[in-house]
């Protein structure tokens, strides 16, 4: 049983351990036995599932702060918070793939979860390619800061139009280099077809398949801004990956809550600029103005939680204005 106490990145093995039962335990659970047939997923039933899933989430929290001590148990919140307020883009980009590819309601719930398996996988590889490039150098951090700095303001004065699905690269890719099916085939994601040329069934890719795949290359994207986030509040590899994931899970359930009223969240994107320079900053305010000590995580996790609480607050009166107005 020694090596259940063996440091793994800085933390003991059956730390992580633990941490990958839960993710099995949950997805099983959630697959095997809340979803074993294909159905649409109802708002109510939704925002049931997600109270569930943010509910693990902070217990997992509050174990890490039991266990590890206040300053990991506040950093793990802070990233999460973060994580989960990041994800309501996720929301809205991956609606649009689903209408692109008129994927049915009743078949999303299964895809989302293959995409969220790929998501996990792709983050966790960000990750450690982030840890990787902050162990050769620590001035990458200052780089990771900028970025969000930079990133935060441009999201502060974007313009707010849609993402064109077809015009992604990844979609002309496969389209050109794989046989692609017209039609929907359930909630397989490769289907036999007759080759036109030949004659000859072949294998070929569904619509469902590409909706995948351009949902794992979305988030690899989304990604950018959200990994050096939260290496800008911890490099502590167990708190950035198990906030990362925890927040990810949940996005599955919360999707199809979240896609029905995605416009009411319109001015949600000041608060994550907001947050996103708060973060960046904090991290030059900590090397140069308190002599490379630590920016209090207390501050960090409160101005995360009254900037996120502010903004879907604003969000939802000021689009329930302009609705009572149109």
């Amino acid at each position: 049983m020694e090596f259940l106490f063996v440091d793994w990145l800085g933390t003991p093995a059956w730390f992580w351990l633990a941490f990958f039962a839960i993710v099995v335990a949950l997805t099983a659970f959630d697959l095997g036995f809340l979803h074993k047939e294909n159905k649409e997923i109802g708002i109510r039933e939704s925002l049931k599932l997600s109270i569930f899933y943010i509910a693990i989430a902070c217990a997992f929290g509050a174990w890490v702060w039991f266990v590890r001590g206040p300053e990991p148990g506040m950093q793990y919140f802070t990233g999460f918070f973060i994580e989960k307020a990041l994800s309501i883009d996720n929301v809205f980009v991956i609606s649009l793939i689903f209408t692109y590819f008129a994927i049915p309601a009743k078949y999303q719930y299964r895809a989302l979860l293959w995409g969220i398996i790929g998501v996990i996988v792709l983050r966790g590889l960000m990750i450690a390619g982030g840890a990787m490039l902050l162990h050769q150098a620590y001035w990458v951090m200052y780089l990771f800061a900028a970025f969000l700095i930079f990133t935060g303001i441009k999201m502060m004065f974007a313009d707010d139009e849609p993402m064109d699905v077809g015009k992604n690269p990844l979609i002309r890719f496969i389209s050109t280099h794989m046989r692609v099916t017209p039609e929907q085939h359930g909630e397989h994601f490769l289907a036999r077809m007759t080759d036109p040329k030949t004659g000859k069934a072949v294998m070929a890719a569904t619509p469902l398949l590409l909706a995948l795949v351009v949902i794992n290359f979305a988030d690899l994207v989304f990604a950018v801004d959200s990994v050096p986030a939260i290496f800008a509040i911890t490099t502590d590899m167990f708190i950035v990956y198990t906030s990362n994931v925890m927040a990810i899970l949940g996005l599955r359930a919360l999707y199809f809550a979240l896609a029905a009223m995605v416009h009411r969240f319109h001015y949600l994107k000041y608060a994550l600029a907001a947050i996103l320079v708060f973060i960046g900053t904090k991290i030059f305010v900590a090397d140069f103005l308190l002599d490379g000590g630590k920016f209090p995580p207390a501050i960090s996790l409160g101005v995360t939680f009254a900037l996120i609480g502010a903004g879907v607050g604003w969000s939802l009166w000021k689009t329930k204005a302009e609705e009572r107005t149109a």
